[in-house]
């Protein structure tokens, strides 16, 4: 067996599994607030493009996908994010959702036999990038991100010796969990770091589509590419998804774009990997891009859950809206998460994650911790009554 499966942690909802081992939640309907798994209703054109498509499940796809979903796919980043170019041929790739290509990713980038190879992550963070880095040969690096920054990067916490040993950053915006969005000024200092060191940016946005104002979509890292002048996208990679842009977690669908050299090098890693999309799926990928209706349905209906939560909320957890996603980063009254998660489960039946779970120890703290992640995921209802109840549990304790 590899060895290095021994470093890998318990993924955060075995954890949380165990933290209520034993505990009988209150007889009333649970809410379930902890897992950020869409739960609107995947769009009618996506279900009946598979469902027209199912005579594609007798051929093997090609591992690159179909020339018409790579052209739907560059022309949705084009439009996304205002990109004078982006080559469908070479500069996009569909993947079977951006969790299996986040983690392929490390794969393919990280050279173990150089010494020491480091992944940089962000503190807390989507644990994928941990085992990606650890399964690759590296080590993860942490980049804590708090409320004292405004949950901002904090690139001078990394050594010089750090530095020159990254090889790969992984990087969330909109953050999973904080809902932070970087501005170019990020961006720039991001980028600056990747040119000085040599090491390649994987620029997570599958929470781009879901935020407050329709005039002001999250910058990404593409469109901070060219604003910046940097020539093909140089040593960046984005990922994204339909899961949460489509409400079709289910479908495993989404797609990398950016710097030509190291998508071609990816695809050759993938095609051996055996991770070609079925033709169905590219079918229905192609109308979820294609159409941008549903997607504001969706962010009209998330906004009317933070608006009806929020204020709900605020009576007794330190909390804001975020810049974008639909997590709530919320500071709990005493500081211990998982206290608070069990007892909200225990005498509410509402499932929240404690943050810690979402982080690791270091630079001296574990910046989850006294935090719990609240995804408003249900439907409003649901949500306004899982606000009200953990209201209600605040109120009874001591």
């Amino acid at each position: 067996m590899n060895p290095r499966l021994e470093f890998l942690q318990p993924y955060p909802f075995e954890r949380y599994r165990a933290l209520l081992a034993g505990v009988t939640a209150a007889p009333m309907t649970p809410v379930r607030l902890s897992i950020g798994e869409p739960q609107h209703a995947t769009p009618a054109l996506v279900r009946e493009a598979l469902v027209a498509h199912l005579d594609g499940l007798a051929a093997y796809p090609a591992t690159a996908g179909l020339e018409l979903l790579r052209e739907t796919m560059a022309a949705w980043f084009r439009r996304r994010y205002s990109l004078s170019r982006l080559d469908a041929a070479t500069q996009v790739l569909p993947v079977n959702g951006s969790r299996e290509a986040l983690f392929a990713f490390a794969q393919a980038i990280v050279d173990p036999s150089r010494a020491k190879p480091i992944v940089v992550c962000p503190n807390p963070f989507y644990q994928i990038y941990e085992g990606a880095a650890l399964l690759a040969g590296a080590a993860p690096a942490f980049l804590n991100q708090t409320a004292a920054t405004g949950f901002d990067l904090d690139l001078d916490s990394i050594t010089e010796d750090e530095w020159r040993r990254t090889q790969l950053m992984y990087v969330c915006s909109p953050g999973n969990p904080t809902g932070r969005v970087f501005d170019l000024d990020v961006w720039r200092a991001l980028f600056e770091r990747a040119d000085h060191y040599g090491f390649v940016i994987a620029a997570d946005e599958c929470y781009s589509e879901i935020y407050p104002d329709e005039a002001a979509p999250p910058l990404g890292a593409l469109e901070a590419s060219e604003r910046l002048g940097r020539e093909g996208f140089r040593n960046l990679v984005v990922f994204t998804s339909l899961s949460k842009r489509s409400n079709a977690p289910g479908l495993r669908s989404g797609g990398v774009a950016g710097d030509a050299s190291l998508l071609a090098r990816f695809l050759l890693y993938r095609t051996y990997h055996g991770s070609a999309m079925s033709l169905a799926v590219q079918h229905a990928s192609i109308a979820a891009w294609s159409d941008e209706a549903h997607v504001r349905d969706n962010r009209a209906r998330y906004r009317e859950k933070f608006a009806a939560v929020l204020p709900i909320l605020e009576r007794e957890l330190t909390i804001s809206q975020p810049d974008a996603s639909f997590y709530l980063w919320a500071r709990v009254p005493g500081g211990d998460d998982p206290a608070f998660a069990r007892g909200v489960f225990e005498t509410a039946n509402v499932s929240v994650l404690p943050g810690r779970y979402l982080a690791r120890e270091a630079h001296g703290e574990n910046p989850g911790a006294g935090y719990v992640r609240i995804a408003l995921v249900p439907e409003l209802g649901e949500c306004v009554a899982g606000a009200q109840r953990i209201v209600r549990y605040c109120h009874s304790c001591p």
